[in-house]
């Protein structure tokens, strides 16, 4: 009898063991991993003391359910290591006048992770111009324009970039960017023209007037939480149209008194990823001090996360 209730005791013990093993294994899984890359642009610090990106991530690590790293431009490898973006299921971008520091070659290094649906890109504001979200718009692009030709007719296709890869505003009569046309080789193969996106828009004014955020698509979950219509009390304005590759889905649409509206939360799919582009902001306004916006990216952060994990889960 005793034996008995040994082995039962032994069983029981290494059940409760293999069974706390998996709970915790679940609840890594369930962690959103999520890196916040700042600039730090000093003149953040008029309202953002520790800077934007630390004040983001501050915000995120108290919510539940994420891990939270805040990086910079001027940290070793810019932030940017391989080791770091492994471990990272959203990488959360704000950029705005250093730009152009970070190398196409050190952007794709990111896509690629985004492409093969290791990780999700979140962009705000003023890094529309970031050189990870052109470098992903470009790939959308061609992922679209490739879409539209048979699998015989992409296995021989040439794809040619036009333009300049260059970070100024269009002008408001200049053609809508990106373009694509398709003529037929001396090969006997198409070639795929591509018009590439500026990834800007012909107006903007930091002005600090306020504008109004409506929410069009109210279920899904970067909405969650957040009412049909709010007010940003201080911000910079974009006007429409933004040069990007038509979105998937458009979550929020902003509008300011003088007419002026944009597509302020749009989702692209890029191969096996997603970005999510989340235009309000400004780094001298404080934008990211009411609770919408960092409702917003948090909302973001933890469904983009989930993409990534249902995906590693099913593999």
């Amino acid at each position: 009898m005793v034996r008995h209730i040994g082995s039962l005791v032994l069983v029981l013990g290494m059940f409760t063991a293999v069974f706390a093993a998996g709970t915790i294994a679940r609840a890594k899984q369930q962690t959103a991993r999520i890196v916040v890359w700042d600039e730090r642009q000093p003149r953040q610090k008029q309202l953002y003391k520790n800077f934007l990106g630390n004040h983001i991530a501050e915000y995120l690590r108290k919510q539940k359910g994420f891990s939270v790293r805040s990086v910079g431009l001027d940290d070793p490898q810019q932030g940017l290591a391989d080791a770091l973006l492994d471990d990272c299921d959203v990488l959360i971008w704000w950029g705005h006048v250093r730009q152009d520091e970070i190398s196409v070659q050190t952007a794709r290094r990111i896509v690629e992770r985004v492409k093969s649906g290791k990780l999700s890109l979140l962009v705000l504001h003023s890094a529309h111009w970031s050189t990870p979200f052109m470098v992903a718009m470009e790939e959308r692009t061609k992922q679209d324009a490739l879409g539209k030709l048979t699998a015989a007719e992409r296995a021989k296709a040439k794809v040619q970039w036009l333009g300049k890869v260059e970070r100024k505003p269009p002008r408001r009569d200049a053609e809508l960017t990106p373009s694509v046309s398709y003529e037929k080789g001396e090969d006997g193969g198409i070639v795929v023209r591509i018009v590439r996106p500026n990834c800007c828009f012909p107006e903007y004014a930091a002005h600090g007037k306020p504008s109004k955020m409506r929410t069009l698509l109210p279920r899904h979950p970067i909405a969650k939480g957040i009412a049909r219509e709010f007010t940003l009390g201080q911000t910079e304005m974009y006007n429409e149209p933004f040069h990007v590759p038509r979105p998937d889905a458009v979550v929020f649409e902003e509008t300011w008194e003088a007419g002026q509206k944009f597509r302020s939360g749009a989702i692209w799919r890029l191969g096996k990823g997603k970005v999510f582009y989340f235009r309000p902001g400004h780094e001298t306004f404080n934008v990211f001090h009411q609770a919408e916006p960092l409702k917003i990216v948090a909302n973001a952060a933890r469904w983009l996360a989930r993409e990534i994990q249902k995906r590693k889960n099913r593999q």
